[in-house]
């Protein structure tokens, strides 16, 4: 996987770089870094690894917290010169077609963690190894890491790149995803503690 491609894209928070990684410029669906225009590789760098959700991310939906996670961390990015990070792995890696399979379940009262696991994926089959492959060549060393889940600050921490601080990632549930959000704590681990 390399860089293809980079263009600035002016945004409602300032100016982004915003670059495509895939194995060939052919590629439909690049992993993407959106590196704002004051960013300093020589700093801690505040960062974002976020991932695919057409349905929040996009159509806002109220299912899950991702669109909003996303508007925060380009507004937050945009004030610290941050970068965010946004990789191909919608549903938790399991796409988008078996996401909208989970949902169904999760409309019978199946939580979302046990839906996953129903459709014979795990609860959680991302992985980072892409994202700190996109770091390294944007030169970052050390990130203080916008996140609430754990296993990416482990797997990150894990990597020739330094995690000073995890930044939490706060959003206010609404009515349709309070189950989630208790799923995503309970069953998960991640950190809803400021």
């Amino acid at each position: 996987m390399e860089r293809q491609a980079e263009a600035v894209l002016p945004t409602d928070w300032g100016n982004f770089n915003m670059i495509a990684y895939a194995d060939n410029e052919q590629e439909q669906m690049p992993h993407l870094a959106m590196v704002h225009e004051h960013f300093d590789p020589s700093k801690t760098v505040l960062l974002r690894v976020h991932s695919e959700c057409m349905t929040g991310d996009l159509f806002s939906s109220h299912r899950c917290d991702c669109g909003e996670q996303l508007e925060t961390a380009m507004e937050l990015s945009a004030e610290h010169g941050g970068v965010v990070i946004y990789l191909r792995q919608e549903g938790r890696g399991i796409g988008l077609i078996n996401k909208l399979k989970a949902y169904q379940l999760q409309d019978t009262g199946i939580n979302t963690a046990d839906a996953n696991t129903h459709l014979g994926f795990k609860v959680d089959a991302r992985h980072y190894d892409i994202a700190i492959k996109i770091m390294q060549d944007l030169g970052i060393k050390r990130i203080n890491l916008l996140t609430n889940n754990p296993d990416k600050i482990k797997e990150i921490d894990e990597s020739p790149i330094l995690v000073e601080n995890r930044v939490p990632l706060i959003i206010k549930p609404k009515k349709e995803n309070i189950g989630y959000f208790k799923t995503k704590q309970d069953l998960m681990g991640h950190l809803f503690d400021e």
